[in-house]
């Protein structure tokens, strides 16, 4: 017996129309106006071409190269810092960095253990460890370096705290957060001829003080500070800094004693016409 096709249902019949409609909509020019604005066609086949293109194209058109300007990353930073030339004698201006110990209980008293001075060329002009007047109670070491195998040849502190004052005298000085370094050495200098990276307005951010490993990656261009402080390192980073600021800095400080001159010489001069005025005063009456 012959089968019958099936007769098909209005369900089925109604997908087909639908899909043979789809097939007629994806062949048909999705534009029918027979003359586009030539703006949009330009910006059809703008898009047409971008998108063809490969993902790295588009990248390096827009993040690449934004940050092709921009200085490498800390970890592509070369580490350490080096002398600039041979030179060994007593210049002028002076970079001190110091290291410090815990003492007292539980090693929450600072003491000083080590200190040195480079330089205007970074060469280390002195470099003494130094026994604190108190017991050591945190040697500290995964920051300050010192360990107690260097306690054994250190030196006692009123000798190297007298050292230290014969070699700053009249002379500038330059360090970050000088006051930490003078106040271990139980020093003073004096604040015009002081030159602190960390105070130094330029250096800042805001009101806030800036870290001398953060200074030294973006102006010198060098890590420091990678592991164990080192103070030769951090000395001859504050000095490589406030020479790139020196002429300016230097200009700075010159114009604000000029300005403060000025002012007090205003001063004098209004207090000596009070005088007059009052002396001129006391004759009329």
């Amino acid at each position: 017996m012959e089968k019958k096709p099936p007769v098909p249902t209005p369900t089925a019949t109604a997908n087909n129309k639908r899909t043979r409609k789809l097939k007629l909509n994806l062949n048909s020019n999705p534009n029918p106006n027979p003359n586009p604005n030539p703006n949009w066609a330009q910006l059809q086949s703008k898009l047409r071409t971008a998108s063809s293109g490969p993902l790295t194209h588009t990248l390096s058109l827009t993040v690449l190269g934004k940050r092709k300007d921009r200085p490498p990353p800390d970890s592509d930073l070369p580490s350490g810092l080096n002398p600039l030339s041979d030179d060994t004698s007593l210049t002028n201006v002076l970079a001190i960095d110091c290291e410090m110990v815990g003492v007292g209980f539980q090693g929450t008293k600072s003491a000083l253990a080590r200190v040195t001075l480079v330089n205007s060329w970074g060469n280390v002009l002195y470099d003494e460890y130094v026994r604190p007047m108190e017991h050591i109670s945190d040697y500290r070491t995964r920051i300050s370096g010192i360990r107690p195998k260097h306690m054994k040849k250190a030196k006692e502190f009123w000798a190297v705290q007298q050292r230290v004052a014969e070699l700053i005298k009249g002379r500038i000085l330059v360090g970050h957060a000088l006051h930490h370094d003078l106040k271990a050495l139980l020093l003073s200098h004096p604040k015009a001829d002081t030159r602190d990276t960390s105070e130094y307005e330029p250096l800042r951010r805001g009101s806030k003080t800036r870290a001398l490993k953060d200074l030294a990656a973006e102006i010198l261009r060098v890590k420091i500070q990678q592991e164990e402080h080192c103070p030769v390192e951090d000395a001859r980073a504050a000095m490589y800094i406030y020479n790139k600021h020196k002429k300016v800095w230097e200009k700075s400080l010159k114009d604000r004693v000029r300005l403060k001159n000025k002012l007090n010489d205003k001063k004098k001069k209004k207090k000596r016409l009070d005088a007059d005025l009052n002396s001129d005063t006391l004759e009329l009456s």
